[in-house]
Order: structure tokens, then C-alpha cells, then sequence
């Protein structure tokens, strides 16, 4: 079985199974939260399950963008039951993740997400048939800018602030889907592993780190304030 994560908003969420049929999972509410339940709620997961973590064949993991703090505590356990249990790690952009649990066969699907500073993380897929299609891949822009390039989506999916909701809306033709079913699952990355163009398998474990997006806002606040960027900084500054 395999054992995915999900901590890139202030929804957790953990699935155990072989696909996203047939899984068991369980959500918590609140981006503070994440540090102390997550492994908690692993354990919970598996004795649903009647399984222990010697049933556990591999790690699914979301990547971001997203909360930095939800990220590094997904990274953390990912990578601590990578070392100590051997398993490989698999690993999907969260908003490929939003995506692929709302689209229907052959939609293309906008999924947004609040990067702060009036900006969004947005990312375009198109899922044809098995396959998933990036067409436009996880990037932080501004919501007018997003609006008037490419061609409008099947469906938008997400969350942001209510006046880039409107807009998007207003060029897309259709609704936001916004959370709770609109919010990254665990049971989709499970998914996307079996999915050309889904999740990709990460090979040095050690060396890898969750995609940010951008930095931290106390990074970015303190670089703003000093003029200069803090050594080994974390995330892609915009």
C-alpha cells in the first residue's frame, strides 16, 4: 500500500491505499496543527487500515506551492520514513493535485491558490484520458495577467481572494470550485502515481526540497527590510 501525504494548505489530509479507489483517509483543519497531528494521524490511518507501517510500500507526497510551514512539516516526515523504512518517494504539485480531483476526461482545468502580496500560484493541466498534460506549469502571477492570456479552461479550481475570484470567473465563463472540494486530497496524489505526466519519482531524497513557490513571508519581509536576500534562502523570490 502506499501512504500519501497532503500538508500544503491548512487542510492535512493522509490516504492509504493502492489508488485513489478503495482508500482509507482522514482530513484535519488548521495550518497550526499540522506539526503536532500528522504523524498522529498516520497512525490512526493505519490502524483503520488493520495495516502497520511495514504494510507501506511507498510515500506520496504533495510539493507545493503552498503554505511553507505545511510543506516543510510534509517534507520532514516524508523524508524521516524514507530513512528509517527505505521506501521510495513520489511527489505531485499541489495544484496538480486540486486538479485532478475535480477534472472529468479531456478538461482543462485552471488551479489557483493564494500566493499573498496580490499575487496567485496558478498552473494549467489537461487530462486526456490516463494522461495529465501541463500546460502551463506552477508559477506565481498576477490575476489580470493570468486572465488575459491563453485559452480559457474547462474549469477553474481553487481558492484566492474575492476580487481575483471575480475575475477569473468573468474570463473563464465558470464558477471557482474552492474548498472543501476544491482543496488538494491526499487520495488524489495516489492517483497520480500510476499516471504519465503525474507524480514524478524523486531519486535523491537528501538533496530534494518542497517546491515552494516563493519564500517564506517573514523571509521575504526581513530581505525587503535588509535590501538583500538572507544566505541559503528557501524558495524562488519573485
Amino acid at each position: 500500500m502506499r501512504l500519501a501525504l497532503e500538508t500544503a494548505t491548512d487542510r492535512a489530509s493522509v490516504a492509504l491505499g493502492a489508488s485513489a479507489m478503495g482508500v482509507f483517509e482522514c482530513e484535519l483543519m488548521g495550518a497550526r496543527r499540522h506539526a503536532a497531528a500528522l504523524l498522529p494521524m498516520v497512525d490512526d490511518l493505519l490502524r483503520q487500515a488493520g495495516a502497520t507501517l511495514d504494510d507501506v510500500t511507498a510515500l506520496v507526497l504533495s510539493d507545493g506551492p503552498g503554505s511553507f510551514t505545511g510543506l516543510r512539516v510534509g517534507a520532514s516526515v516524508a523524508k524521516a520514513l524514507v530513512q528509517a523504512r527505505g521506501l521510495p518517494l513520489w511527489t505531485a504539485p499541489s495544484l496538480m493535485v486540486r486538479a485532478a480531483g475535480v477534472a472529468g476526461p479531456g478538461a482543462t482545468v485552471l488551479a489557483v491558490a493564494d500566493a499573498l502580496r496580490g499575487e496567485l500560484y496558478a498552473a494549467v493541466y489537461r487530462f486526456d484520458g490516463h494522461e495529465v498534460c501541463t500546460l502551463f506549469a506552477p508559477s506565481v502571477c498576477r490575476p489580470e495577467a493570468l486572465a488575459g492570456s491563453g485559452p480559457r479552461p474547462d474549469l477553474l479550481v481553487g481558492e484566492a481572494p474575492e476580487p481575483a475570484v471575480g475575475m477569473l470567473e468573468r474570463w473563464a465563463g465558470s464558477a471557482l470550485i474552492r474548498p472543501p472540494a476544491g482543496a488538494p486530497h491526499a487520495r488524489t496524489l495516489l492517483s497520480l502515481v500510476d499516471r504519465p505526466g503525474g507524480a514524478m519519482r524523486v531519486e535523491t531524497v537528501h538533496r530534494w526540497e518542497p517546491a515552494y513557490g516563493r519564500p517564506a513571508e517573514a523571509q521575504a519581509l526581513w530581505e525587503t527590510a535588509h535590501g538583500r536576500p538572507l544566505p541559503h534562502s528557501v524558495g524562488s523570490p519573485s
